[in-house]
């Protein structure tokens, strides 16, 4: 008998019948002789209905009273999923993130797990009972509720899962699995079966949405074995683990992009030591991520520094920068939009020479400018202009033998 961890979102919860197929599935878990611990999201579009509410009545919505609002929405998801599964039969109790023994740091709107205490889950799970547990939420240890951000609920299960010692922890969506790339953008990409944590966190870091990174991170910290499934279709999904299937003669596993992408360069600025701390210590005292970055220097002649932050930071950034100019010495500070970046994932690249090279060679034979680079050992990021990114996907889907390929298992 296994302990499965499921967690089920929000579009897997959308109406009543879909919270009573939701309970079905969980139950044939269950009548299949493993024991069962649920996360649920709120149902369908509730957090956003319930922003809107909040704009209705607040200009300023303070983050301590959202997250106590936003809460409520994960609450009713789990009490309506109890009582349906206590309808056909299986034995639950459900839980707000709180008495699932949940704590997190004070802060409200993108709050970090510090601690589980799932003694009081484990005690329910022994007695034969499935655990419903709401997502996205938890309780500092002065008691105040705090939600996750974006992806809580995926990071919400994978850590219940470590803290439970899980044997399997399954997350359910609208999709059958983790895929090569976008199928709405390429439609014979294909669903992936195995993929090793390390090319799954750069897939989702990338802009592949169907798992959030920091679930990744705790999956690959504590080696929780994650199965992306559909809620809608008894079929196999892709499993995330340690060791993966890896497809013969398979360079690249997979391909994202990221539409949220703007460029910041300073030009002309002066040779000094201090002016690189200055200007990323500035942008991080103020929460705005950055991610490319670029720096030439023209011997004496001074550096242009270029960097790629969210298309949402971008006005912030600039007024920062711009702030600073003076100081910095900069002789032009501007900025550019309608920009994406177009990753390829994949482990083979560490032992491959070239990928990069047959990467710009396709993209530049298909008419596309290269504005920036990124590259790690398993991943390399160009940065070119948003209209070309359907296309730019799907040449390098073909390029790189992803449209079809056999598999053979490796230990990586």
């Amino acid at each position: 008998m296994a302990l499965i961890v499921q967690k089920f979102g929000g579009s897997s919860l959308a109406s009543p019948e879909h919270i009573k197929r939701v309970a079905r599935r969980v139950a044939d878990t269950v009548e299949a002789g493993h024991s069962a611990a649920v996360v649920v999201s709120a149902m369908g579009d509730t957090t956003d209905n319930l922003i809107d509410l909040a704009l209705k009545v607040s200009s300023t919505r303070p983050s301590r009273e959202m997250d106590i609002l936003l809460t409520t929405g994960e609450q009713i998801s789990i009490a309506l999923l109890s009582m349906a599964l206590q309808e056909i039969g299986i034995d639950s109790v459900s839980f707000t993130g709180g008495q699932a023994g949940i704590v997190t740091e004070a802060v409200h709107g993108k709050a970090r797990i510090t601690a589980i205490d799932a003694s009081r889950l484990k005690k329910q799970l022994d007695a034969g009972k499935v655990t419903v547990v709401a997502g996205f939420q938890g309780v500092t240890e002065e008691g105040d509720i705090t939600t996750l951000g974006r992806g809580g609920s995926d990071t919400t299960a994978v850590a219940l899962a470590a803290a439970l010692q899980a044997d399997l922890c399954e997350i359910y969506t609208d999709v059958e699995g983790v895929y090569s790339t976008d199928p709405r953008i390429v439609p014979n990409a294909r669903k992936i079966q195995e993929i090793s944590y390390d090319e799954m966190l750069e897939l989702a870091n990338l802009g592949a949405a169907v798992l959030h990174p920091r679930a990744v991170e705790y999956a690959k910290q504590y080696g929780v074995p994650l199965m992306v499934r559909s809620s809608f279709k008894p079929v196999p999904g892709t499993l995330v683990k340690e060791e993966a299937v890896m497809e013969k003669g398979l360079i690249v596993s997979g391909i994202a992009y990221d539409l949220n992408v703007a460029k910041v360069a300073l030009v002309g600025v002066p040779n000094r030591k201090d002016n690189l701390q200055l200007i990323f210590r500035t942008l991080a005292e103020e929460n705005i991520n950055v991610d490319i970055i670029v720096q030439s220097i023209v011997q004496n002649e001074g550096s242009d520094i270029s960097f790629t932050v969210s298309k949402d930071d971008l006005s912030h950034a600039m007024d920062l920068l711009t702030a600073l100019q003076s100081r910095l010495g900069a002789q032009e500070i501007v900025s550019e939009e309608d920009l994406a970046k177009v990753s390829i994932v994949g482990a083979g690249m560490i032992s491959n020479p070239g990928v990069a090279a047959q990467m710009f060679q396709v993209l530049s034979e298909n008419g596309m400018l290269i504005k920036m680079v990124s590259t790690s050992e398993i991943k390399v990021s160009c940065v070119i202009d948003a209209n070309d990114v359907q296309k730019a996907v799907g040449v390098l889907h073909t390029s790189f033998g992803l449209d079809a390929v056999e598999t053979a298992t490796v230990a990586r």
